[in-house]
């Protein structure tokens, strides 16, 4: 390749090192952690189930939609893409043509079945009674106010349910009054 090496680098590159070679966390990565806690919660519901047999039985239907509707990887690839000759001219009005020359497409690999999967995971949920619902968060007035814990039973849900996230990955559903 005719091109200098700032291009190359340009292309390659090794994410989350620093110049000593130490490893840092991206920015963006602990900005999606935390917005992920200001999202939504998507679960299966079904009111009076503990929050351990939702759990078990979405395994189950987890490991029966895996039977049925196995991964299968497909490797793919995007196309190439040439990038054309370009002229660059110095101060003094002298022009060269640097060369054109071709990126190669990302390579990537996709699970063709996982539609399907999660299809059949809904699908058995449904036959077992439970509903997918979407919980907001609860305000940080709410939050501060609740008891600490973790829903251990699924209440009923009214519109003004909200979810508090903890950090072990439990969760408390408070229906605010």
């Amino acid at each position: 390749m005719a091109d200098p090496p700032a291009i190359v680098k340009s292309i390659v590159r090794l994410p989350c090192l620093d110049h000593t070679g130490v490893m840092r966390i991206p920015v963006m990565l602990i900005l999606v952690a935390l917005l992920g806690a200001c999202q939504p919660m998507s679960i299966y519901y079904r009111a009076g189930v503990s929050v351990a047999k939702a759990e078990d039985d979405k395994l189950n239907c987890e490991v029966a939609a895996l039977k049925d509707a196995p991964v299968a990887t497909q490797i793919r690839r995007e196309p190439s893409v040439f990038v054309p000759p370009r002229q660059i001219c110095n101060a003094a009005g002298v022009c060269t043509v640097r060369g054109g020359y071709w990126l190669p497409g990302r390579t990537y690999t996709v699970d063709v079945n996982a539609s399907l999967r999660g299809r059949l995971v809904d699908r058995c949920m449904a036959q077992k009674g439970y509903q997918p619902v979407s919980i907001p968060p609860c305000p940080q007035s709410v939050a501060d106010a609740a008891p600490g814990g973790a829903t251990r039973t699924l209440p009923t849900l009214t519109p003004s349910s909200c979810v508090i996230r903890n950090p072990d990955g439990s969760f408390l559903i408070v229906n605010r009054g």
